[in-house]
């Protein structure tokens, strides 16, 4: 892996996001071990060297790539949470809030998916078992208050309901695309509409 450029440059902000756009795509669509900062750059459509100019390591692209996407997620995430919200109204805008970062982060999401069990035991990465952790508290936080609220009902499996929301709204990455013809909005509001009548209270 060459060095670090003394002389590396800084890209504009439109420039950067592009190639990490492009790197994003790459690592989604090959996995980040089969991905080598020539395909990125092929991708890209300029020479394996000139992206050293931007980026020291495949491995800080994939670090840009993650932590903007997790940073953004939780951004919206904790707004939510501080939000005062009811259980019900709670799960229904973090599921809104996961769609919108699966349509502004489609191909890292994919990548968190894929490799981030593996990432998350080098210390660069560990970042991302903290964000599990504090991701697996904020449901499980609220479907227990839906519980004691009865709003959800008394019998609810509280963490394998956790993993059902959780894998059926991000398994969306590898089928969404932005743009098509559905709103983020519109698909989370058919798959509240799915998951809620299951886990509301019957009255």
């Amino acid at each position: 892996m060459p060095a670090k450029k003394k002389n590396q440059v800084t890209a504009s902000p439109e420039r950067r996001r592009e190639l990490l756009g492009t790197a994003a795509g790459v690592f989604a669509a090959q996995g980040y071990n089969a991905t080598t900062v020539r395909k990125i750059a092929d991708a890209a459509g300029m020479l394996a060297g000139s992206l050293y100019y931007h980026f020291d390591s495949k491995e800080s692209m994939l670090d840009e790539i993650l932590s903007t996407f997790l940073d953004e997620l939780w951004e919206g995430y904790d707004a939510v949470l501080a939000a005062g919200l009811g259980p019900r109204e709670t799960i229904e805008a973090l599921v809104t809030e996961s769609f919108r970062e699966i349509d502004r982060h489609r191909d890292a999401v994919a990548i968190y998916q894929k490799e981030s069990r593996h990432l998350s035991t080098q210390p660069r990465f560990h970042y991302l078992a903290d964000s599990q952790q504090k991701f697996e508290k904020a449901w499980l936080g609220t479907l227990e208050r839906g519980v004691e609220a009865r709003v959800f009902r008394a019998d609810l499996d509280i963490r394998l309901t956790y993993r059902f929301v959780r894998d059926t709204v991000w398994v969306a990455a590898s089928w969404y695309r932005p743009g098509g013809l559905h709103s983020p909005e519109e698909i989370a509001r058919q798959y509240l509409s799915m998951v809620l009548d299951g886990i509301a209270l019957r009255t």
